[in-house]
């Protein structure tokens, strides 16, 4: 070992270990009197102390590699039970039965008839022969306006009539003698003969004048009587009995809307119009009206007509169905939500479309095998109606699909199944759109 090392190893008054003495002694050139007894850089008390703490620091560290190993034997075998457990979900099998496809729209329900009922006369109200709301049916008395002034004025033009008529069979007398008497002697002249016949004429024009106020006369007393020109619910009542009215009013006294039938206008976009045209064409369209929010089916009816212009601003157009309305359930402009049947796919394969998965590789079931375990099967949808599907390809009547639970599955995983509550009532009553 060099000297510088001894050295610096050593500071002077330190004992020198042992076990160093002849090497430092060399180094040193002398005994070792030479040189003074140095202090040991580390103590043998320290050192001891250093050792015994070594078994306690091997047994922990034993200790803790003993807690690690059980600690993951205890993961292993909670994973390979997770792996071994069956996993609840909701399952329900594929039916075959008939599909059928539906457009939807935003529709407002439309009186087929409104009529607001007016005062053709000049009159008092005498009698009121309606309530309000109530269902009245074509031709049934509403109102009655006084007649006595128009009665009155029948009797004078009846009256005129009869005095007119006299002189006019007096002057067509003395047509016929004047004209006798030109022809037999020539004791009249042929002037005195034609003004007989002008007067006659005249007399004539007199009559008929008389007759077309007659008819006026009781063509106001008709008026006078307000009678319904449709059947319908009357409104609420505009004008009580006593009151003058006019023919010049511009409020009517009420308002008659005719609720059975009744009309529902809806839209539909522009894309969709070339089906329905085409369908039209070969029988009636059965449409269904929904209330708002889109649940209850209100009525049954049938698609009456197309508009004959598409909205440009939003790429619609307009169609008009008729119902029934026996029921009474729609009211003009309600608002409710209209689905067209369009048409009926026969023998489909059908599951919910919850059960229907989306991937990588394109839309997939999850299989229910009998031995309770699964299978991701990959499928084609051919319609899509809210909460069901069409199945295409990929799954027959019959077989069992798991349509809650799937985010915990994989393939060959085991599960444990309960039935899916049905949906028939629901697809019956909630409207769907079809796949594009």
């Amino acid at each position: 070992m060099p000297r510088a090392c001894f050295k610096n190893a050593f500071q002077v008054g330190q004992r020198i270990p042992q076990g160093l003495k002849p090497a430092f002694l060399l180094a040193h050139g002398g005994t070792a009197e030479a040189v003074p007894y140095p202090k040991p850089i580390f103590e043998t008390r320290s050192r001891n102390m250093n050792w015994r703490l070594l078994p306690f620091a091997i047994f922990l560290l034993l200790l803790f590699a003993l807690a690690g190993c059980q600690s993951g034997d205890s993961k292993d075998k909670q994973a390979l039970a997770a792996s071994t457990r069956a996993v609840p979900v909701g399952v329900a099998a594929a039916v075959q039965q008939d599909m059928p496809v539906y457009l939807n729209g935003l529709g407002s329900v439309t009186a087929f008839n409104t009529v607001s009922v007016k005062s053709r006369v000049d009159g008092q109200l005498v009698t009121v022969n309606f309530k309000e709301g109530q269902f009245v049916n074509q031709g049934d008395l509403l109102i009655l306006i006084d007649p006595r002034p128009y009665e009155v004025q029948l009797a004078s033009a009846e009256a005129q009539l009869y005095k007119d008529q006299a002189s006019l069979r007096d002057a067509q007398l003395n047509y016929q003698r004047y004209k006798d008497l030109l022809q037999e002697s020539g004791a009249m002249s042929q002037q005195q003969v034609d003004t007989q016949k002008a007067t006659a004429d005249t007399l004539e024009g007199a009559v008929r004048a008389d007759q077309a106020a007659i008819d006026n006369a009781k063509l106001q007393i008709d008026y006078c009587h307000i009678t319904a020109p449709v059947s319908g619910q009357v409104g609420l009542r505009l004008v009580d009995a006593g009151n003058i009215v006019h023919a010049t009013d511009q409020n009517a006294m009420l308002v008659i809307t005719q609720l059975q039938p009744i009309a529902v206008i809806f839209t539909l976009p522009e894309d969709a119009l070339p089906d329905v045209v085409k369908r039209m064409k070969q029988g009636s369209l059965t449409v269904e009206a929904f209330d708002r929010d889109n649940l209850a089916k209100l009525a049954t009816g049938s698609l009456l007509t197309i508009d004959n212009q598409i909205d440009q601003t939003t790429g619609t157009d307009r169609l008009k169905a008729v119902f029934d309305n026996k029921d009474g359930n729609l009211f003009p402009n309600q608002f409710v939500n209209v689905r067209l049947l369009l048409d009926v796919r026969k023998n489909s394969v059908i599951v919910p479309s919850a059960a229907v998965q989306r991937g990588p590789q394109g839309s997939f079931v999850y299989v229910v095998k009998s031995d309770k375990t699964v299978e991701a099967r990959p499928v084609t949808v051919a319609l899509a109606q809210s909460n069901q599907s069409a199945i295409a390809s990929g799954l027959q009547p019959g077989e069992v699909v798991v349509t809650d639970g799937q985010d915990k599955l994989q393939n060959g995983a085991k599960v444990e199944t309960r039935t899916r509550s049905s949906n028939s009532k629901a697809s019956q009553t909630a409207p769907a759109s079809p796949a594009s």
